[in-house]
This record gives C-alpha cells, structure tokens and sequence, in this order.
C-alpha cells in the first residue's frame, strides 16, 4: 500500500473539501481515465484495490498511472475511549479527493477494455466516478 516514507508532522488538521480540484483535472500520462466526481478522503486501501482490478481486468497490457497519493495522516482514538485527553494515535494514510480530479490513467489497451477495467476499479472506491477519455483520440 502507497505511504509517505517520511512526513514532516505526524498527526495534521482534518480541512476543507469544499470546491473542485485546482490540478490533476486532465489526462497528463494516458488515453484513458477515471475522473472524481465527489470529494472524500480516500484511504490507501482504497486506491491499492482500485489498482489491483483494474491491472488484473487489463491482464497486465498496457500502463497504469496512478494519479493521486495518500499523504494525509488519519488518526483514530481507540474504541470506547472518552471524549478530550488529546487527539488519536495515526492509524493510516488518505489522499484528499476533489470533484475532477483524475485518480487513475492507462494507455496501450482498446478503449473497451479500459472501460470495463475503470468500471471494476470505480466499484471499489466511495465515490461516483466518471470514465474520460483524452481529446486528440482516435480509435
């Protein structure tokens, strides 16, 4: 799973998702792509299984680019623990998702089996995606 190897604070503030992305809103790498359309923290878990479907449904042709890191620290408080006494120990690592952001490309497959692989990522994630396709293509 996708981690920092080192951060320069271990626990940080939770934010704002308000708004939509201000980069990675267009095809950079591939043809091919899954675009967000909400916004959610989404954990490493999340991104590695999204990873895993779409590389075996593609057979392992072509290339995968995945366009987002998980660098937030996520912290937790341990179960039935009361409230105050500080803030949680971390437990894990999430990417902050926007509305457009581009999660993942691929290039070197025919358009329909990268649709039918980004629908078996999509089903893995917490969000509604959207499958995009780059401008200047020609099947």
């Amino acid at each position: 799973m996708l981690s920092p190897k080192r951060s320069k604070h271990r626990k940080s503030q939770k934010g704002r998702m308000k708004g939509d992305t201000k980069r990675g809103a267009t095809l950079a790498f591939g043809t091919f792509g899954l675009k967000a359309l909400d916004s959610v923290w989404m954990s490493s878990r999340q991104i590695e299984s999204a990873r895993q479907a779409l590389t075996r449904h593609m057979k392992r042709e072509g290339n995968v680019w995945i366009r987002i890191f998980p660098d937030k620290p996520v912290t937790a408080k341990p179960a039935e623990v009361r409230m105050g006494k500080g803030k949680g120990n971390p437990e894990g690592w999430a990417a902050i998702v926007q509305p457009g952001r581009i999660l993942f490309e691929c290039d070197g497959v025919s358009e329909q089996v990268a649709k039918e692989a980004f629908a078996l990522a999509a089903q893995k994630l917490p969000i509604q995606t959207k499958f995009v396709v780059r401008y200047d293509y020609k099947a």
